[in-house]
Formats: C-alpha cells, sequence, structure tokens
C-alpha cells in the first residue's frame, strides 16, 4: 500500500497491569499484545510503521525487531502528544496514517482495511473506527449531529451526562490524512482534566474547520478490546482462543472441547485431526493430517507428520514424522527426531536424539543425546549415560540392535547393528556388530546367610 503509514502507540506503562512485564508484551495466545497489532499491519502491506515506546521501550524494540520504526515518548502526555513524537519521521509525508494502540490484540487486518477503504471512499481527512459498547463506561463518546456526521469525540471523565448516555464509543484507532494530522496536532490543547493532550481533539479541530470526518462502525465490539487489566487480559486470551479454534475446526479439525483446547496463532493443523481435551498446541508447530493428539498434550515449536498419535505427552522443539505412537506421560525434549513407525511408550524421555524409522522405546527409558537407527528395541529401563557432571557424550545404536531391561550405555559408546545387550548390562565399551553384550556380576547365591547371621 504506497504512501500509507501506520503509528502504533505502546509507550504507557500500564500500571493497571500490577506487573513488571511492560503491558503491551503481556501474551495473548503466546503472543505479546503489540505484536498481533503488528502482525496484523505488517500482513497489509504499509510503506511504513512508527511504534511509539516509551516505558520498557528497549524490551519492546527487542520484541519487534526491524519490523517497525520507533520514536520516544520520554513523558506520558496522552495520546495527541504521543503521535506528535512521530513527527520526525512522518510529519509533510502524503498519504494516509492509521493510529493503533498496542492494547488491541484482537484488532484484526480486515477490519483496519474496512477503515481505510471508508476513509478513501469518503475521501476524508479523519475516520473513525467505531463501536457499540454494551457498556461504554470509561470509553472516549462519539458525539454526532442531526445528520449523523461525527461533531466530536468526548473522553468519558469529560462527558456530560448525556453524552455519557451514547453507547457508540471511540475505539482508539483512526485514520488521518497524514499532512492534516500533524497540522491539527499543532492546535491541541491541554485544558481537561487530565492535563494531557488527547488525540480525539484532532477530530474536533478538523471538523471546525470544514472537513470531512468519518466513520467506520465495526460489527465486532468483541474485537477493539483495549486490555489494561489482568480481567481484560483473561477476556482477550478467551475471544482469541475461541476464534482460532473455530478457524481451524472449519478448516477441517476435530476440537472435542474446545473450551479446554489452546492453539497458538502461529500453529497449523491438518484436516481430520483430532484434538482432545487439554491439549495445548504452542508456538510454530505443524500438525499434519489424520493425527490424534491428547487428551492432555503439550506440543511446542515442533513438526508432526501425518497419522500421528500422541497422548498425554510432551513435545517440545522436535520432528516426529509419520505414524508414529508416542505416551501416555512420554517427553521429547528439544532437538529430538523421530523417525516414521516409531513408539515411545509410557514414562520414556528423549532428548537431543535421533530414532530411526520402525525403533521403539516402550516404557521407562532414558534416551539423551544419542543416534538410534532403524528397527532398534528398547527394553525397560534401558538407559543412554550421556552426562559425566561436566560433559555430555554421544551413543550411537546401529539398526536393528536389541537392548535388554535395565542396561546402562556408558558414552560416548557404539552398539553395532544387530547386537544384543544383555539386561541388567552397563556397557562401557564398544558392542561389535551381531554380538551379544554381557555386562554383569555373575549371581552368587549364599545358602543360609540369613538364618547365620
Amino acid at each position: 500500500m504506497s504512501n500509507r503509514y501506520a503509528v502504533i502507540l505502546a509507550a504507557g506503562q500500564g500500571t493497571r497491569m500490577k506487573s513488571k512485564l511492560y503491558k503491551v508484551l503481556h501474551p495473548v495466545c503466546g503472543k505479546p499484545m503489540v505484536q498481533h497489532v503488528v502482525d496484523q499491519v505488517s500482513s497489509l502491506g504499509f510503506k511504513e510503521k512508527v511504534a511509539v515506546v516509551g516505558f520498557g521501550a528497549e524490551v519492546v524494540q527487542q520484541q519487534l525487531g526491524e519490523e517497525v520504526s520507533y520514536v520516544v515518548q520520554e513523558q506520558q502526555l496522552g495520546t495527541g502528544h504521543a503521535v506528535m513524537q512521530a513527527a520526525s519521521i512522518l510529519e509533510g509525508k502524503e498519504g494516509t496514517t492509521v493510529v493503533l494502540c498496542g492494547d488491541t490484540p484482537l484488532l484484526t487486518a480486515e477490519t483496519i482495511d474496512y477503515l481505510l477503504s471508508c476513509h478513501d471512499k469518503e475521501k476524508a481527512k479523519a475516520t473513525i473506527l467505531t463501536a457499540v459498547a454494551p457498556d461504554p463506561t470509561g470509553y472516549g463518546r462519539v458525539i454526532r449531529n442531526k445528520e449523523g456526521l461525527v461533531e466530536r469525540i468526548v473522553e468519558h471523565k469529560d462527558a456530560t451526562e448525556a453524552e455519557r448516555s451514547v453507547n457508540e464509543i471511540n475505539t482508539g484507532t483512526y485514520c488521518f490524512d497524514n499532512a492534516a494530522l500533524f497540522d491539527a496536532l499543532k492546535k491541541v490543547g491541554n485544558d481537561n482534566a487530565q492535563g494531557e493532550y488527547y488525540l480525539p481533539d484532532v477530530i474536533e479541530i478538523l471538523q471546525k474547520s470544514g472537513e470531512t470526518i468519518s466513520a467506520y462502525q465495526t460489527p465486532s465490539f468483541n474485537e477493539t478490546l483495549g486490555v489494561n487489566d489482568r480481567v481484560a487480559l483473561a477476556e482477550a486470551e478467551t475471544i482469541m482462543k475461541h476464534r482460532i479454534n473455530e478457524h481451524w475446526m472449519r478448516q477441517g479439525v476435530t476440537i472435542i472441547d474446545p473450551i479446554n483446547t489452546y492453539i497458538s496463532t502461529e500453529a497449523s493443523i491438518g484436516q481430520d485431526t483430532v484434538l482432545y481435551p487439554g491439549t495445548m498446541v504452542l508456538g510454530e508447530t505443524k500438525i499434519g493430517e489424520n493425527c490424534t493428539i491428547g487428551p492432555h498434550t503439550e506440543i511446542k515449536d515442533s513438526m508432526i507428520e501425518n497419522d500421528t498419535n500422541i497422548r498425554q505427552s510432551v513435545v517440545y522443539n522436535s520432528k516426529v514424522g509419520n505414524t508414529v505412537t508416542i505416551g501416555p506421560f512420554a517427553h521429547i525434549r528439544p532437538d529430538s527426531i523421530i523417525s516414521d513407525d516409531v513408539r515411545i511408550g509410557n514414562f520414556v524421555e528423549v532428548k537431543k536424539a535421533s530414532m530411526g524409522k520402525g525403533s521403539k522405546a516402550s516404557h521407562l527409558s532414558y534416551i539423551g543425546d544419542a543416534e538410534v537407527g532403524k528397527d532398534v528395541n528398547f527394553s525397560c529401563g534401558a538407559v543412554t549415560v550421556n552426562y559425566d557432571g561436566k560433559n555430555k557424550f554421544k551413543t550411537v545404536i546401529e539398526d536393528g540392535a536389541f537392548i535388554g531391561c535395565n542396561a546402562n550405555l556408558i558414552a560416548p559408546v557404539t552398539v553395532g547393528k544387530d547386537a544384543l545387550v544383555a539386561a541388567g548390562s552397563t556397557i562401557t565399551d564398544d558392542v561389535p556388530g551381531e554380538s551379544l553384550s554381557i555386562a554383569r556380576a555373575r549371581q552368587t547365591n549364599k545358602t543360609d546367610y540369613v538364618k547365620k547371621k
């Protein structure tokens, strides 16, 4: 979109959050609020995006990186004062500027696009995004004249009783002719209850100058929710979660209990996959088709291929192949690769290891820093001993090997192809292929030992 700019207000401390974390960085469905706003704007291809930062500026910049330009509002003197800080970047440019709040994570690109279209269609100098609020308390009211045109916006604290009865509210999102915006900002005063420079005063200044002021009333009040405390944060989380879950159900995913299923905004899920209650799909997870996930399963930043079943387990930063069975109560830790047809059973932990096609670890095993070939069997209680207290070492188990119950493989060590490791063995040296390795003390029975003692 040529000559279209965005100013994102992200300078407020957010004292009502009662948190050490900067307000706009509080996450909604796993993503900071301000990142939601920036992502929606970015999808529309704006020429330039400017974030107005203040308290916690460095942390916000770390989150947003080079996606936006930054200006600093040193003193919190109101929204008009905040936008004025962007003059160093935008003043004098021809085009349209959208002003958004960094604490409105539910606002969609579609609504921003409708706002821009309305602004262009009406050839307005300013266009306000409005909504009808069930309870408008605390919101600025949109005051219209007898012809229904926007006359001004009045803040709740400065409104008369008659004005407070109006339920069409200002959402805090606007479109402006860029040149008109910065000209009008120079005329904004702070003669109000808070002694602040209000951005809505620009509307009245432009209206009194005979300029066209339009408004686009969004049909979704929920989308305009501004998060100022933990209660609103939880409300935004609920709305966003419902929106995401509904999207995936309409794409062919079965969610047994949407209220108790959590999917991040970055995740993707294939058709005919079933999510059971208590499932959490976090980060940039990709789940294929015909999978069964849950109940009570947590997957983060992982790739899950087709026809895989994961029950009551945790998978982080790993790749899981086709027709894999994991769980119940398994833990796949970061940097693991689970190939096709692998079985990871109950109370098995895999960490920074690869499991070749068809291999099995059915119960009570630890496989860490290991390279496991095809069709390998880990019996109950088998462990790769990878850590000496200072350094990690690698275990290699080649195709077709059989690791007996309660075997300890002391890394670095290699178990050759089709080798057998006897139950109860502690393996410290390499095992040749097709060999049987027994590393345990010979059993000795002391007859009548208890009676003599």
